[in-house]
């Protein structure tokens, strides 16, 4: 699906304002597969500082975030976090987000996270729905959109949430975007960013504690050096050693200097 999109795409008629035309999604997709995501200025604004500055340090007990020079403050960039919580979508802009780097960031969920009052947020907020089993062209072309944008999207590479604090086999989904889309546009300089999220608790509830360890980048551009398919596996194979590494740091935490947070 993504390579045969990418092949039928003339890569000089795009533009980074170019809109995305619903009508390319497949009549199988449920309609909400439609939407791409609308971001409201005043909304995101207020969310963000609201997260910030009361919601999360009111919750959590210590937030501790290191690594956080890893993130750039411009052009495109997939963070690839582990996922351990719902809360993992508020942490993350916490640590990374518009109130530290000056930067949103555009979420990849699944469609039936984009239902009701809580899609309404969603799509107002970045994120945009996507099929995981059927993903439709639109939705595609919308996440490379992004990248051209220079924004920081949020790909969470093991699915599902896992609570045992084990990496689970990764998705393809965000290497063959990351590979295909500098393959297609080069120098996007598209970076994948490894992101380990760990609670004290593994259904984190009040007062429990957040320890953030954001990677070094892994540049799309450096895996540019053969049949894409390979190279996708090559990095799939290379985020997955960082974020091994990353889940490996709590063992480890009294070695590490950390951004620490306190209520």
């Amino acid at each position: 699906m993504i390579k045969s999109y990418f092949a039928s795409t003339n890569r000089h008629s795009q533009t980074r304002n170019t809109p995305v035309n619903p009508h390319l999604d497949s009549p199988r997709q449920p309609s909400v597969l439609q939407n791409t995501s609308r971001v409201s200025p005043l909304l995101i604004r207020v969310a963000y500082l609201l997260g910030h500055y009361i919601v999360l340090p009111s919750f959590f007990g210590h937030i501790k975030v290191t690594g956080r020079e890893n993130i750039p403050t411009s052009g495109p960039v997939i963070l690839a976090p582990t996922h351990r919580s719902r809360w993992d979508s508020l942490v993350l802009p916490y640590a990374t987000g518009r109130c530290v780097t000056g930067r949103d960031m555009r979420f990849m969920v699944t469609s039936n996270e984009c239902q009701g009052l809580q899609g309404w947020f969603v799509l107002r907020m970045g994120g945009f729905p996507v099929n995981i089993e059927r993903p439709a062209i639109a939705t595609l072309r919308h996440t490379v959109e992004l990248m051209q944008q220079g924004e920081m999207l949020v790909i969470y590479p093991e699915g599902g949430i896992h609570r045992d604090g084990q990496l689970h086999p990764l998705k393809p989904g965000i290497a063959r975007l990351a590979v295909t889309a500098e393959s297609t546009y080069p120098g996007l300089d598209i970076k994948v960013i490894p992101v380990g999220i760990h609670y004290s608790e593994p259904y984190p509830n009040w007062g429990t504690d957040v320890n953030i360890h954001i990677g070094e980048p892994i540049k799309a551009a450096d895996y540019m050096n053969g049949n894409l398919k390979q190279e996708a596996k090559r990095l799939t194979a290379d985020l997955t050693h960082k974020l091994k590494q990353l889940s490996h740091q709590e063992v480890k935490i009294s070695d590490r200097i950390f951004i620490e947070i306190h209520n």
